[in-house]
């Protein structure tokens, strides 16, 4: 049996022109656990939705574009070179919505007579709308193109000791002065955490639902979320007054997890938070909504409410204990008969 490893990440136009970001976000939009309603109401959503936001997430993009592309497609072309060095087997990368694309990454794994793969979902947490659907659509492409090859998927490693270990040797430069750390993990909106929920009793309907242990957990990207920022904070030594967590990047107006990142970055310097640090753990890789909704729109943000300070930790990137992260999954799936 000959043994492959492809990791996926969420994507990104091609370009940061107006076309090629209406055509990546309508992929991304009419994903059916992104937008989970029926097809024609999701359609018609995001109809809607591609009149005006191509041409502002183009702006947007153009912000962060680099000579090379996307930040997030170059870092994890990188971080795929890096670990390609560190095993011998092959290591393909795949973008869930666009390129490279899952379906061109699953015809090279075969073409190189792959037959057993570790797919490695970029996303440290279980959610619907990422792992979920990055899962779901690398079974369905490898079934139909190569449904003699097996697919072994990475769990969650949300408090996985070496992602922890990793995060944390990241951003420990940036750990040394400052009020307040926020933790800012991409939203989702709560009906995804029912929808979820294997027990469907459990999650928003118990009392401090996260901290009370549940089978549910396993699939409840919040409870998963507020792990890795226990586990982070144990062994970064940060203490208990000097952080919080909040959830960016919605859209539309049903309700998302809360709190929402920008209110927090609105409300931090009023209670004294003057010089902030802002890190978000559920991205691998930065990407516009690391670099620009963080680090351009929220800084102005919590300046402009009397904020000093204000410092994004970039995401792990390239990060060699990253990298040595992800060569510990690919090996113990190799070592495994």
């Amino acid at each position: 049996m000959s043994k492959a490893i492809l990791l996926v990440n969420l994507g990104s136009p091609d370009s940061p022109s107006v076309p090629d970001v209406r055509r990546y976000l309508n992929e991304f939009l009419m994903d059916g656990r992104v937008i989970d309603v029926a097809w024609p109401l999701r359609r018609l959503l995001v109809g809607l939705i591609l009149i005006k936001r191509p041409h502002e997430s183009g702006e947007a993009y153009e912000k962060i574009w680099t000579k090379d592309g996307s930040p997030l497609v170059v870092s994890s072309r990188n971080v795929q070179k890096l670990l390609q060095t560190k095993i011998s087997v092959p290591v393909e990368l795949a973008m869930r919505y666009q390129n490279p694309s899952i379906t061109a990454a699953v015809k090279n794994l075969a073409a190189k007579g792959a037959t057993e793969i570790l797919l490695i979902p970029m996303f440290p947490h279980y959610a619907m709308s990422s792992y979920e659907s990055a899962v779901v659509r690398v079974q369905e492409v490898a079934a139909k193109l190569a449904p003699e090859m097996k697919v072994t998927v990475q769990p969650p490693y949300y408090q996985q000791p070496d992602y922890i270990a990793a995060l944390v040797a990241s951003a420990k430069d940036y750990l040394k002065d400052y009020d307040h750390l926020l933790f800012s993990y991409h939203g989702i909106p709560e009906r995804h955490l029912l929808k979820s929920d294997t027990t469907k009793c459990h999650c928003l309907k118990v009392g401090d639902c996260c901290n009370v242990p549940s089978p549910a957990h396993a699939t409840c990207y919040r409870a998963q979320c507020f792990a890795t920022t226990r586990e982070f904070v144990k062994l970064a030594g940060v203490p208990t007054e000097k952080y919080s967590v909040s959830f960016q990047s919605r859209l539309g107006k049903d309700p998302w997890l809360k709190p929402y990142t920008d209110y927090e970055l609105a409300r931090l310097p009023n209670e004294g938070k003057k010089r902030i640090l802002v890190i978000c753990p559920a991205f691998v890789s930065d990407c516009l909504e690391t670099i620009e909704e963080i680090g351009m729109r929220g800084c102005e943000q919590f300046m402009a409410g009397n904020g000093k300070e204000f410092t994004r930790i970039p995401c792990m990137n390239e990060h060699p204990s990253w990298i040595s992260t992800l060569e510990g999954m690919a090996k113990t799936f190799l070592a495994a008969k």
